[in-house]
């Protein structure tokens, strides 16, 4: 099982799905059967005295209470019906019920660090704005089972992630993640002291466990969310007849995800980078499905798994990354965006979003991920001018 990382919040996040069915008929009838109980008319004067009438109101208090706890609890037995009317703080739950509730938004962070930078914090940041209605869920290798870290930790990001009502952050633990799944041998197995790209391979295996098992949308910690993904089965085109695994989306137990674990295993080689990722998405959807070149805008589709095209996520391919980090005469609208890919793995040099640069990046994080902005960027120059000024 998964265990808890007790990370404090001032909000509560209220589980909601609003299409909950019982018997082909919506729950809502119960509602109005529980108004009618509570709306009973009084009783009439009884002459036998009052004592028999509180008798009876007390007996009739009792049986709605029962009532309205049956009912809670049948709710709570539908599969994907949530409670939508009684807020559950994020304290108490767990990963395996954060996801359970389906559709969930994953990142992982498979370093040890505690403190996301501003890229990551807006790539989550983005998301749980885009997605309002779903998890948006942080893995990091760094939290052990019994970490805390308060609101008001020095981890300013954690702190800001944390507050953000449908963000969770859990502790990534993989052997938990791998269980029933192919990679459970192969990391048994594996050493990761020796492995030099171990960093990039687990995080691969474990986006693949993580979504088999429980459904949503995987997305890198330098992706921006912009719009929301209609697609439910899919994955991304980094170009042409080449799929990333940077982003993708499948329901749980599909199989071409588990298929994907078993050639994970099969054909790993963790000295060549991306032999387990996009080299492995690549492989095993040219295995099923006859790719073509895109033209124009279209999105590609193979055995109900869309293929979109690279305008989706990738409209600045790799070569270009650093043009995020420039100024635009006229920046792009990426009309044709779900999300943009700021190809952190390129960025040696480290290029930071500075405020006041008028750059890509800069009007990209203003537009989706403000509070990072604002509180990373903004108030920590504000913060580091303030400390020069008081050393001088």
């Amino acid at each position: 099982m998964f265990q808890r990382v007790w990370v404090s919040s001032p909000r509560n996040w209220f589980l909601r799905k609003s299409d909950c069915h019982y018997d082909g008929k919506q729950t809502s009838w119960k509602h109005g059967f529980v108004r009618t109980i509570i709306q009973h008319r009084r009783l009439r004067h009884d002459p036998k005295g009052p004592g028999k009438t509180r008798m009876l109101r007390k007996i009739q208090i009792c049986l709605c209470f029962f009532f309205v706890s049956g009912i809670l609890y049948e709710i709570s037995l539908l599969s994907g019906c949530f409670f939508s009317y009684v807020p559950m703080s994020k304290h108490f739950l767990t990963p395996e019920q954060v996801l359970n509730l389906g559709k969930s938004i994953i990142f992982l962070e498979t370093t040890e660090r505690l403190e996301p930078p501003p890229l990551v914090s807006c790539s989550v940041e983005s998301a749980a704005r885009i997605y309002q209605d779903r998890p948006v869920i942080l893995f990091m290798k760094g939290l052990t089972n019994n970490t805390a870290l308060e609101m008001n930790s020095s981890y300013t990001a954690f702190s800001l992630l944390s507050s953000m009502k449908n963000v969770f952050i859990f502790p990534l633990q993989m052997e938990t993640i791998f269980q029933e799944t192919p990679l459970l041998q192969w990391y048994n197995q594996v050493v990761p002291e020796q492995e030099k790209n171990w960093v990039h391979v687990s995080s691969d295996a474990s986006r693949l466990a993580l979504i088999w098992k429980y459904g949503g949308i995987y997305m890198d910690t330098d992706v921006i969310s912009i719009r929301p993904i209609p697609e439910e089965s899919f994955l991304a085109a980094q170009k042409s007849k080449f799929s990333s695994n940077g982003i993708f989306g499948f329901p749980a137990h599909h199989k071409f995800i588990w298929d994907c674990m078993e050639n994970f295993v099969l054909k790993y080689n963790g000295n060549i980078w991306g032999n387990q990722g996009p080299f492995l998405m690549t492989r095993m959807l040219k295995a099923i499905c006859n790719l073509t070149d895109f033209r124009g805008t279209e999105d590609h589709s193979c055995q109900n798994i869309s293929f979109l095209n690279p305008q989706r996520f990738y409209p600045i391919p790799y070569p270009a990354w650093s043009r995020y980090y420039k100024v635009w005469d006229k920046s792009p609208n990426f009309n044709h965006s779900y999300a943009l890919h700021l190809w952190n793995f390129m960025n040696h040099n480290r290029k930071a979003v500075v405020a006041g640069s008028n750059t890509l990046a800069e009007k990209l994080y203003k537009a989706y991920c403000p509070t990072t902005y604002e509180d990373l960027i903004q108030n920590a120059e504000l913060r580091d001018f303030t400390h020069s000024e008081d050393a001088a």
